[in-house]
């Protein structure tokens, strides 16, 4: 057998294996690097036995891609997306333009659309394939840096930002650390940053905002899905204030603004299309294989000119070095066309809407088990839970159910208190893995 077809056999075993494995790695990373750490060999080894032992590393991983992993917000990877993925290693190519990849920018031209039109955004806007939400967050921060300083008569690509004039940076109180990691490495200090207050849910008050933005060049970072609880802020009064203050809007979408694609959610992100920039993760809700984030702005010459990069022995450019930090990127938008194909935009909603529907369920659950307390409305797919009467009860039981392996949940701190943080948005997940996590917590509960 081929090494190819023996890998292939060893990730059907793995995957036909996640409806019932251990959620949680059974072998810990001491354990692992004992067994694998050596000199390195001076003649190598053989590609069959290495593989041999790469496969062995499955113990030590957490189950993350299965139905009954429910930490962070981790979408497992569509059959349809593995296979796609796959296939881009095979071609193994960089994926910056139609001169090292016709088809690949071909495919990324029509993935774009889709995702557009799905997302509920303008169809003129520009979409980069990154790694994940904290690139798409730095992409849309970027370009809007570069259209307010151009505005203040700044060039920042050219002169750089000492010396510029000073933009407001104005976050929600609960605003997402990828978001804050984005606006360090552009420059921007956190104690410039203007954080405005949010309701009991974690949204921004768009009250806040009064008094904030002087007409001076700003940025207002809104947020579709706050990470524990799942609000979202209300969009259309945020965007309104700020572009009447001459503010660039971006809006960190990473799995919150998929609400966008159903019809019975989308509700919860009404405005998002009047910003200016979005970003958003597929290896979410989309459920294509790690590491796949979309970068996405309306102000196409903003994108370009914060993106923009050139070289002498880069002739025929299409504009793909214009979209993304990373020229040697790989082909992301092949697997993200393969699950728009596959799910179609009922799918997409189908898969959105059952994962809240999960989120009620349990939180009913929870509700109804002696010892267990929800502190959140649950408007998408986040539910917060308390055990027992404090902290060292919730980390008990969290720390119970993840060891027994019959499910894995996070923990968190909200609002001071300790807390279980589950997550829906797997497609593989079903009521049947939903009711098993209840009777783990139950049985955890019970051992107190």
């Amino acid at each position: 057998m081929s090494l190819l077809g023996r890998t292939a056999e060893i990730a059907e075993a793995y995957l036909a294996s996640l409806p019932e494995r251990p959620v949680g790695a059974t072998r810990s990373y001491d354990d692992v690097l004992a067994a694998l750490d050596a000199p390195l060999p001076e003649t190598g080894e053989p590609a069959e036995a290495v593989l041999d032992a790469i496969a062995g590393l499955e113990a030590g991983m957490v189950g993350t891609a299965g139905p009954r992993y429910f930490g962070f917000v981790t979408g497992g990877a569509l059959p349809v997306t593995v296979a796609a993925d796959w296939l881009v290693s095979t071609w193994d190519g960089p994926h910056f333009g139609r001169v090292p990849s016709p088809a690949g920018a071909a495919v990324e031209t029509i993935a774009e659309r889709w995702l557009l039109d799905v997302l509920g955004l303008p169809a003129s806007a520009r979409v980069g394939f990154v790694t994940g939400a904290t690139m798409a967050n730095l992409v849309g921060l970027a370009a809007g840096r570069h259209r307010v300083l151009a505005g203040a008569g700044w060039d920042v690509e050219e002169r750089g930002m000492t010396g510029a004039p000073p933009v407001k940076v104005v976050v929600g109180e609960e605003v997402h650390v990828s978001l804050l990691k984005a606006l360090r490495i552009l420059g921007f200090g956190s104690a410039g940053i203007v954080r405005v207050p949010v309701d009991a849910g974690g949204a921004m008050r768009p009250d806040g905002l009064a008094g904030v933005l002087d007409g001076g060049p700003a940025i207002v970072c809104a947020q579709a899905g706050n990470v524990n609880t799942g609000a979202c802020d209300p969009l259309e009064p945020i965007v309104a204030a700020a572009r009447g203050a001459g503010a660039w809007v971006h809006v960190d979408g990473a799995f919150g603004l998929w609400a966008a694609a159903s019809p019975r959610l989308r509700g919860l992100v009404a405005g998002a299309g009047a910003a200016h920039s979005w970003a958003v993760d597929a290896h979410k809700w989309l459920n294509v294989p790690y590491d796949c984030g979309l970068a996405i702005v309306a102000d196409r010459e903003a994108h370009a000119a914060a993106m923009s990069a050139s070289a002498d022995y880069l002739t025929g450019d299409d504009g793909g070095l214009t979209r993304t930090p990373e020229m040697s990127r790989r082909g992301r938008q092949v697997p993200v066309y393969a699950a728009l194909r596959h799910l179609g935009r009922s799918g997409i909603a189908e898969l959105v809407e059952r994962c809240c529907a999960h989120a009620r369920r349990l939180a009913a659950a929870m509700e109804a088990l002696d010892g267990a307390a929800v502190l959140n409305d649950v408007v998408l797919n986040q539910v917060l839970v308390r055990f027992g009467d404090g902290d060292a009860e919730t980390a008990r039981v969290v720390e119970a159910v993840q060891r027994g392996g019959e499910a894995w949940l996070g923990g968190t701190v909200w609002h001071g208190l300790g807390a279980a943080r589950v997550s829906f948005s797997n497609w593989s997940t079903t009521d049947a893995d939903v009711d098993r996590l209840v009777a783990a917590v139950s049985a955890s509960l019970a051992r107190r």
